[in-house]
């Protein structure tokens, strides 16, 4: 519930305080007054909607979701609007945008103006209905969950089956690609490290006269070898060191004049050949590893495309047992609902008489498997779609699902907003209203603007919206005062005492 409300600086209003209470709270004043304002305010701060306050403010007693939202809960969370130059928004001073704050208070605060179908929603009427069916008659709940998790199975099998159907339907196309893409690969059978090799064998080739040439020119320092050794044994010098050295350049020589002849068999042709080949397999793959690895999956998608037939036929044979079993459960969940409709559409037309409206008629029909079964739940009044009725036959028939509903909450269902919901209505018709609204007060804290003495007087909270001078002011009534501002609302200014003696009654008769 809202337990606080602060607006500041607002058109007619300066300054105004609420201390609120749960049930039904009644706004009333003169036309003029500033209620709507007031309400807007309250909207706007639990982002519902702006406005040019320069302070909006409701403390509320809502948990808020952590971990979607990343706001900690207080023990109190505080919802703010404030407007300088341009409008912000914070729950517990951490700012966030007013999507997000109205995403967060959408769970806990409805305002009942314009036309909102999701009281009518296939999901909502659904769980009245089988919360109806479980007052009276104890598993299903426990039949519902087993529905859901065979749905679960059945869905994601049915999933999983089209997908292999779909492949296979595609199968000899990818079956020749996958084909053709290790072929490709296999004709060129590039081996790991083949393109480095081929390149230093290249480097090697296109050096090879040039070197052998210096090698040639170099090994005539072996003719003058024995005029040095002379020289070091006429010096009394060991030439163990120069004979050494002599001899490591000599293997040095030998082993590039071996290598350098190996090469001559080789096809410099055929090597350019071969490293234009891996090129294109690396143009193409990034490299000669990535080109192998590419051809493994490839191959590893030719066996799962061979081996389909198989995989299909265990799915078919899990999706056929699936079926049966969503399907039995999905009837017994049908056969149940169909037991309670009559009773259901019975006590929905007994709360539209009771709010003068024509009766409804519900109807039940079978569609595609969904997580809650298989039935669609459809409303109409006397015939009539929901988007052709005027809105206030739309506001009360809401107020009838809603009641429906709230015959089996065990919870608190949040805050209800309404404008004049009673506005050109008799007096039956409004105590009818009011009546609902008592009975919906139990589960909701619901914060209503009245301009009829009936729905005011059942108020558990009555807030008086005045003007002083120029100025909006709010003032919360106590018994006498109610009845002062019932009597004003039966006779106008000047009140009769037949008003303020009908005013006690109404507001006795409600005690």
């Amino acid at each position: 519930m809202i337990e606080r409300f602060y607006l500041k600086d607002y058109l007619s209003f300066k300054e105004a305080e609420l201390n609120l209470e749960s049930g039904l709270v009644v706004f009333t004043g003169p036309s003029g007054s500033g209620k709507s304002i007031l309400m807007e305010s309250i909207l706007t701060s639990v982002g519902g909607t702006s406005c040019d306050a320069t302070l909006c403010e409701s403390s509320v007693s809502w948990e808020i979701d952590e971990e979607s939202c990343g706001i900690e809960n207080d023990d109190i969370n505080v919802f703010k609007h404030i407007k300088k130059e341009k409008s912000r928004y914070f729950i517990n001073n951490q700012s966030l945008s007013r999507k997000s704050m109205s995403s967060v208070a959408a769970k806990y605060l409805r305002h009942l103006s314009l036309k909102d179908f999701s009281d009518f929603e296939n999901e909502n009427l659904l769980e009245i209905l089988d919360s109806r069916i479980e007052a009276k008659k104890k598993g299903l709940k426990a039949l519902k969950e087993s529905f859901k998790e065979v749905y679960t199975k059945y869905h994601t099998t049915e999933h999983e089956l089209k997908i292999i159907e779909e492949e296979e339907r595609k199968i000899v196309e990818l079956k020749e690609f996958a084909a053709f893409e290790i072929q490709k690969i296999n004709d060129v059978n590039p081996q790991p490290n083949e393109d480095e090799e081929l390149l230093e064998i290249k480097k090697e080739l296109s050096r090879k006269e040039k070197v052998l040439e210096s090698i040639g020119s170099a090994n005539e320092i072996f003719n003058y070898e024995h005029l040095v050794t002379a020289a070091l044994e006429s010096l009394d010098v060991e030439s163990s060191f120069f004979d050494d050295a002599m001899n490591e350049l000599r293997a040095i020589f030998d082993g590039a004049e071996e290598r350098f002849n190996a090469l001559e068999d080789v096809d410099v042709e055929s090597v350019l050949n071969r490293i234009e080949e891996l090129g294109g397999l690396k143009r193409r793959y990034g490299s000669i590893e990535e080109a192998l690895e590419y051809k493994s999956q490839k191959e590893k998608e030719l066996q799962k495309y061979e081996n389909i037939e198989i995989e299909k036929h265990d799915l078919k044979q899990q999706y056929e047992e699936l079926s049966r079993e969503v399907q039995k459960l999905a009837d017994e969940l049908s056969a149940l609902r169909e037991g309670e409709l009559t009773s259901f559409q019975k006590d929905l037309n007994r709360y539209l008489k009771n709010l003068y409206l024509r009766e409804a008629k519900v109807t039940m029909q079978k569609v595609a498997y969904s997580k809650s079964g298989q039935d669609m739940l459809r409303v109409e009044l006397n015939g009539t779609a929901l988007d052709k009725i005027s809105t206030g036959e739309f506001n009360r028939l809401r107020l009838a699902v809603l009641a429906l509903k709230s015959e089996h909450m065990s919870k608190n269902g949040g805050v209800l907003m309404l404008d004049e919901i009673d506005a050109n209505l008799s007096g039956e018709e409004s105590m009818s209203v009011a009546r609902v609204l008592k009975q919906l007060s139990k589960h909701f804290q619901i914060f209503v603007i009245s301009h009829q003495p009936q729905l005011t007087s059942m108020g558990d909270q009555h807030f008086l919206v005045y003007k002083d001078g120029n100025i909006s002011k709010t003032k919360e009534l106590n018994f006498e005062e109610r009845v002062d501002e019932i009597a004003r609302i039966i006779s106008g200014d000047t009140i009769s005492n037949e008003a303020k003696k009908f005013a006690k009654e109404l507001l006795e008769a409600k005690e």
